[in-house]
């Protein structure tokens, strides 16, 4: 019981994933990103092999829906799986085991895939979607994070939600975001409140690594751009 919204963005190459369940630690188990190449995330009873193995197919320019096509015939038990791929060119795609139970499905288009189990209705999902659709003036973030929040709002899952994790990649191989709530009460709005933290100081750890004296402290680097 998950749901997750996973995304390329075509102007600036970045993949994220934001995601909320009710087992703990989601952030561990579900996404898999690599920067420049895309993105994999295997939910319902999960298997966390399926996304390294969906990243390496992807690396040697398979397909989106070829990837999900390799993923799906290795797995004995992919009709408990729930997995969707985006590729480097924006294809978008998704499968729904049929052992996934109550609402069970994805809304998917070029570079976006929406989707969930165990969800209250298909609001969950179709809600992520439309906000995502709708937020393009916004940070890439924060888009991926309003629209984790409509699905929330819109119903979440059965049971409701102890963890959620947000994910993003830019073109370096660590992450740009990486911020995880392992269990919480209301994951979804720790997560809200940790990546307002986070959000300034994003581009700054960026890019610290590769000039460090020239960036300084989080405080000089913040007090040089008036924060």
């Amino acid at each position: 019981m998950t749901f997750a919204i996973s995304a390329r963005c075509p102007e600036t190459g970045k993949y994220g994933v934001a995601i909320s369940t009710r087992p703990l630690a989601v952030g561990a188990r579900c996404p898999f990103i690599a920067p420049g190449v895309g993105v994999v995330v295997s939910m319902a009873y999960t298997d966390p092999r399926l996304g390294p193995l969906g990243l390496r197919l992807l690396k040697l320019g398979y397909s989106a829906q070829k990837v999900l096509d390799e993923i799906a015939s290795s797995d004995p038990n992919i009709e408990y799986r729930q997995v969707s791929v985006i590729d480097r060119d924006g294809n978008a795609v998704a499968r729904t085991g049929k052992q996934n139970k109550d609402w069970s499905g994805a809304c998917i288009e070029p570079n976006l895939v929406a989707m969930g189990n165990g969800l209250v209705s298909e609001r969950t999902a179709s809600a992520m979607f439309d906000i995502y659709r709708k937020t393009g003036g916004a940070s890439f973030e924060e888009r991926l994070m309003k629209a984790l929040e409509a699905g929330r709002d819109a119903g979440g899952q059965h049971g409701g939600q102890h963890s959620a994790a947000l994910v993003v990649y830019s073109k370096q191989e660590y992450p740009l975001v990486d911020l995880r709530v392992d269990e919480h009460a209301e994951p979804i709005g720790e997560l809200r409140r940790i990546h307002d933290l986070y959000a300034p100081q994003a581009a700054y750890y960026e890019q610290r690594p590769w000039q460090p004296t020239a960036m300084g402290s989080e405080a000089d680097w913040a007090a040089r751009r008036g924060q």
